[in-house]
């Protein structure tokens, strides 16, 4: 494409937090696709490491950690001066999405991040028992903040590849399963209307599906943590438990896991850390492969969405729901290695660029399943060979990542009132109208593949062949 669309007008400052993998890559999407003035941008990072492409853009850059004691001095008046309504891109580890997302709302400024992130030490705190390092306690702070404060300014929370854009690829892959399996309807325009086709359709199950086949140039290095993508944010991730959208037709849980006692419900924790729990799924270039159940905030909204209830609030139907993740090769040693070592991180992290990879694709999309065509996976493949050519500064993941940043950014400044939101309860096409120049091929794919398949091999299993897409036949055990 040799002429972007402008999507709109940006009438305030914008303060980007975090000038990583996804900021390096966002910030250029923001200056194809919004009109701003330049003069009133400002990163915030603790690292120097890219001022240089902030300098030669004439962008103001503060080398400052936000934290717990300045942001409010900090933030505010970056986010007030000079009038207009500004714009809160938060795309940092250890700031505090909900209290970031409150002071923009307090003042008036429009807030997106990608992930419901906490203080620095959250993830880490020895003290705190597994179910408050939790995804669904990081949510739930962020829903009792809805309920208490409804309406108002815009925050759209979490809001990349996954969270975000997933959720809207769950809407289309339904739709196309409505379409497929004749079942008459109309597109749903309320939450409501979404979960009760979602249960007419007889999707018993979400697979978040993704397969990284992207290829560096030199092998990942000994004590070295190697990945696409920000490796503070995948170590924290994936030793959070392994979280899980609990679905109503499940008749087993594992004896590790867990439900919480107060919240929406939608959802269970396993007494073990996230990337250390394999999963069975599916994805078309992989076809069968072994996944990490990394926790992640749409394994919760998404099944908490898609929940049907009866005249008394009793949840009668919901799907199970999941991330299904192989990251890259050199992530999976890096993960081996590092669980190795009981979980700790190795000395040095490296996040490959563009330059280093040579070949390879981001399959990211929804495994839906269990329905009368047994799954359907919708999604993106995109490669590194047609992300050089259509965007800086990023590799495959990334793109994934900030173009979705750049969809709920046009969402949010064409809605500006909707208070909180997540990625579900948004325009799923208008989203993905503004994201798919960026997303590469977007297919969908049946397969007669389930959990069962091949199985049992040459061992006895302990599986449950009356239904193979039950979670005692995913979970690998």
């Amino acid at each position: 494409m040799t002429t972007w669309p402008v999507h709109g007008r940006i009438s305030g400052p914008i303060v980007m937090i975090g000038f990583g993998s996804i900021g390096r890559g966002t910030l250029p999407l923001i200056e194809r696709h919004f009109e701003f003035d330049r003069s009133r941008v400002t990163v915030i990072d603790p690292v120097d490491e890219d001022r240089a492409l902030l300098d030669e853009r004439g962008i103001a850059f503060v080398q400052q950690a936000v934290t717990q004691a300045n942001y409010r001095d900090l933030l505010a008046p970056l986010l007030t001066q000079g009038g207009g309504q500004g714009f809160c891109v938060n795309l940092s580890v250890d700031t505090s999405s909900l209290a970031i997302m409150e002071l923009c709302r307090e003042i008036g400024a429009l807030y997106i991040d990608t992930v419901v992130e906490p203080w620095a030490g959250f993830y880490f705190d020895r003290s705190a028992g597994p179910e408050k390092r939790t995804n669904y306690a990081l949510r739930e702070t962020v829903m009792e903040a809805r309920r208490r404060n409804p309406g108002g300014t815009t925050a759209v929370s979490t809001c990349g590849a996954n969270p975000g854009m997933v959720s809207w690829f769950v809407k289309q892959g339904l739709l196309d399963l409505a379409r497929d399996l004749a079942i008459p309807h109309d597109e749903p325009r309320t939450r409501e209307g979404w979960a009760a086709l979602m249960q007419r359709v007889g999707v018993k199950g979400i697979h978040i599906a993704e397969r990284d086949t992207q290829r560096a140039r030199n092998p990942k290095p000994p004590r070295v943590f190697v990945n696409t993508w920000s490796v503070e944010g995948f170590v924290s991730e994936g030793l959070q438990p392994a979280e899980l959208g609990w679905g109503s037709f499940e008749p087993w849980m594992p004896e590790n896991g867990r439900e919480h006692e107060a919240g929406c419900q939608a959802a269970i924790y396993l007494l073990q850390p996230g990337a250390n729990t394999r999963v069975r799924s599916w994805t078309p270039t992989a076809q069968a492969q072994f996944g990490f159940l990394v926790t992640h905030n749409e394994s919760i909204s998404i099944a908490d969405y898609y929940t049907v209830r009866d005249e008394a609030g009793r949840a009668v139907y919901r799907p199970t729901c999941h991330y299904a993740y192989h990251p890259c090769d050199d992530a999976v040693l890096s993960l081996h290695e590092m669980f190795g070592q009981a979980g700790e991180m190795q000395p040095d992290w490296h996040i490959l660029d563009e330059t280093e990879i040579v070949d390879g694709i981001d399959e990211l999309g929804v495994l839906l399943y269990g329905h009368g065509r047994n799954a359907y996976w919708y999604g993106s493949q995109l490669s590194i060979e047609e992300t050089r050519r259509i965007a800086p500064y990023q590799n495959a993941t990334g793109l994934q990542v900030s173009s979705a940043v750049l969809a709920g950014m046009v969402w949010a400044l064409e809605n500006p009132e909707a208070g909180i939101v997540e990625a579900d309860e948004m325009d799923f096409r208008r989203c993905l109208e503004v994201q798919m120049p960026y997303l590469g091929p977007v297919n969908g794919f049946y397969t007669d593949w389930t959990p069962l398949s091949e199985r049992p091999g040459l061992f006895p299993e302990d599986i449950d062949e009356s239904d193979p897409w039950q979670f005692r036949n995913i979970l690998v055990r």
